[in-house]
Order: structure tokens, then sequence, then C-alpha cells
């Protein structure tokens, strides 16, 4: 396979939508979820301006474990009932926080980490993990991010059916 990632143009939304076209394409045919997590980290730490961390953590069928990513290291092993992950995990919503520092129970990997979004995975009923992004800038992520970023999750879930 070969693949080229090119620059992002135009809105925000547009970027998010040419984003998840190269997320499409980066995993057709590869049913790995590593494989595919790792890719889709890459990516997307690639991508997005303003980002220190992009990764997955994958659920044991206990709690979170780290998982292919790009940054600095991370924290192996999350609870579900821990963190802005873990709230993600066990409310099956996606996290945005503008300010990790404000959030009960923040778990700091990296100091540096100022705001994150976390998405979480499901397959239908079943925890897979959680997508994590952090930003050293606070309030990094808005709406837009929020559903550019669930789309890219989607695409992440549905190679893991093919």
């Amino acid at each position: 396979m070969s693949f080229t990632a090119t620059a992002l143009e135009g809105t925000k939304a547009e970027q998010y939508e040419q984003l998840t076209q190269q997320a499409k394409a980066l995993v057709e045919g590869e049913s790995d979820r590593i494989a595919n997590a790792a890719n889709i980290s890459a990516l997307v730490y690639h991508a997005l301006p303003e980002v220190n961390w992009v990764g997955f953590y994958l659920f044991d069928g206990t709690e979170l474990v780290v998982g292919p990513f790009q940054g600095q290291p991370a924290c192996v092993r999350i609870a579900l009932d821990k963190g802005v992950c873990g709230a993600a995990a066990t409310t099956r919503e996606t996290q945005r926080v503008a300010d990790v520092h404000a959030f009960p129970g923040h778990i700091a990997c990296d100091a540096a980490t100022r705001s994150e979004v976390v998405v979480p995975l499901y397959d239908g009923e079943e925890l897979v993990g959680v997508f994590d992004l952090d930003s050293p800038v606070p309030d990094r992520f808005d709406a837009d991010d929020q559903a550019g970023l669930e789309s890219i999750a989607r695409i992440f879930l549905e190679s893991l059916r093919s």
C-alpha cells in the first residue's frame, strides 16, 4: 500500500473532512486494531497543530491500557473511574476539557498538557477503548474538532469489522 498525507486546506470542517478521507484510505482493507490505531495516531498527530499527544487507550476487560500513540511517553494503565479517559469510557460521551487542571481526577501524564479531548470507542455495547488527544494550549479543542475526531474514531471502529 502506498499512502501520502496531503496538507489540509479550507475551513476547519473542510480540513476534518479531508483528514477523514485520509484516515479511510489509510485503514482500507486492514482490520488489525494495533496497525490501524498506530497509523491513525501518526496521521492525526502530524496533521493537527498544537497537539502534544494523540493516541489510543485500549480496554483489556478491566482497565484502559496505552496503545499506539504519538507524543511523549504516557501513563500505561488508567482505571475506568479515573481521569478524562475513564470518564469518556464510562459515560460513553466525548469529553472535551478546556482546562485539564480544573477536571476532577485529571491524570497528569504530561505536565505540559492544558486541554484534552477523548472520544469513547464502543463496538455496539462493547468498550474497545478511547481515542485521546492532548494539547499544551488551553481550550484548544472546539465543537468542530470534536465532530471531526468522532468521525475519525468511527473510521477506526469500522476498520475492525472489515
